[in-house]
């Protein structure tokens, strides 16, 4: 994405540097600048990237410190996957495919979970929630998908505006989630990711008379977002942490990311003999504002209404029949009703009888003492 720096005006006139002379003349048809094409950075305005590569940074020693609390070997034994890992090894990939830890150490660590939000007033989850990740696989998707986007946008734009965008995306994310996803566990920085992409289609709507190859790349942009929105569809996938990120990112981008107008300049630059008539005097366009403004008010209203309906215990899907299929659509392959596994506990002198909730398999275990790490991979195993 191009950047237009302070002194990128349209300069009618040239100048006579013989014997330091250094007087603007004027030219009757001194061309305008040409449009940036979007994919084309400027060299001269990249700025150094260092709060992407932080948040990379955290989100990985997060994740490792996630694998050293769950310590599978310790509950699971020999059950555990890759255990020559030792302590860092995986749960068994009938539990979590995606090379991780349990879905008891990602609570115990701040996951989203809607009961634990709204019944034990835990509202600190909806941060804690970004910088966990599922497994190895999550984490990578993730962080690379971060890498390829997030760098770009902060060269052109700097760390503040990109990081208040990633952050307060990733924070709209887990409220849309936490409002219609109010059984199980959500964890990821995919809220975040969905920001940036928004915020890249805003910008480039805002910016749109700066631009070259504009309507190409306003095609490539929403086909990517289009993929990416279709595979939250899947089962066990949080797509409305998905959609409240981007929709927060979108409006960001038009509050954050305005550029001048070509022909601007800070008048305090203007050398002495410039054409001072020539130059644009506003630093950006009407349409700019008027967008920025109202993103801005809908940003203010959309948190505080989800909010207020978050901790009133507010079930979205109740208001909105049919949006359970923005978030998982069924086929002849798949149920989006099977996404969370439970186990109700009968428990004896010398026993203890595991329900699975869905479908109402039993079975009793000779177990006596049992760890809670052991009934959920038990439960698992059961009615999976």
């Amino acid at each position: 994405m191009g950047g237009l720096g302070p002194m990128d005006v349209e300069r009618k006139g040239s100048i006579d540097w013989g014997r330091g002379n250094k007087t603007i003349h004027p030219m009757q048809d001194s061309p305008r600048p040409a449009t940036v094409p979007y994919f084309e950075a400027r060299p001269n305005r990249r700025r150094s990237s260092w709060i992407i590569s932080l948040f990379v940074v955290l989100n990985t020693v997060i994740f490792i410190v996630a694998m050293f609390i769950n310590d599978c070997p310790k509950d699971l034994g020999d059950n555990c996957t890759l255990k020559f890992l030792g302590r860092f090894s995986f749960q068994p990939l009938k539990e979590n495919p995606l090379f991780g830890p349990s879905s008891l150490t990602l609570q115990k660590m701040g996951a989203l979970e809607w009961t634990k939000v709204v019944k034990e007033h835990q509202g600190w989850r909806l941060v804690t929630c970004i910088w966990l990740h599922a497994g190895v696989i999550h984490l990578l998707a993730n962080m690379l998908s971060l890498i390829f986007i997030g760098i770009r946008l902060e060269q052109e734009f700097g760390f503040v505006r990109i990081g208040i965008v990633y952050l307060v995306s990733a924070f709209g994310g887990s409220v849309l989630s936490a409002l219609f996803n109010q059984n199980g566990v959500s964890v990821g920085a995919s809220g975040a990711l969905f920001g940036l992409l928004g915020a890249m289609l805003s910008e480039l709507i805002t910016n749109w008379t700066i631009y070259a190859s504009k309507f190409a790349a306003l095609v490539t942009l929403l086909f990517i977002i289009v993929i990416n929105l279709a595979f939250g569809l899947l089962p066990h996938v949080d797509n409305f942490a998905h959609i409240g990120g981007f929709i927060s990112g979108f409006l960001l981008g038009f509050v954050f990311l305005m550029r001048p107008q070509f022909g601007w300049v800070n008048r305090k630059n203007i050398p002495p003999g410039y054409a001072v008539n020539s130059v644009v005097k506003s630093k950006h366009n009407v349409y700019q504002y008027i967008l920025g403004l109202l993103s801005l008010i809908l940003l203010i209203v959309g948190f505080t209404v989800g909010l207020v309906l978050l901790f009133h215990g507010v079930n979205a899907n109740k208001h909105c029949s049919w949006c359970h299929y923005l978030d998982c659509v069924p086929t002849s392959r798949w149920s989006c009703n099977d996404g969370v596994i439970t186990c109700q506990e009968i428990q004896s002198d010398t026993d203890f009888t595991l329900v699975c909730q869905n479908g109402g398999k039993r079975k009793v275990y000779p177990f006596q003492s049992i760890t809670e790490a052991k009934k959920r991979q038990l439960c698992i195993q059961q009615c999976s």
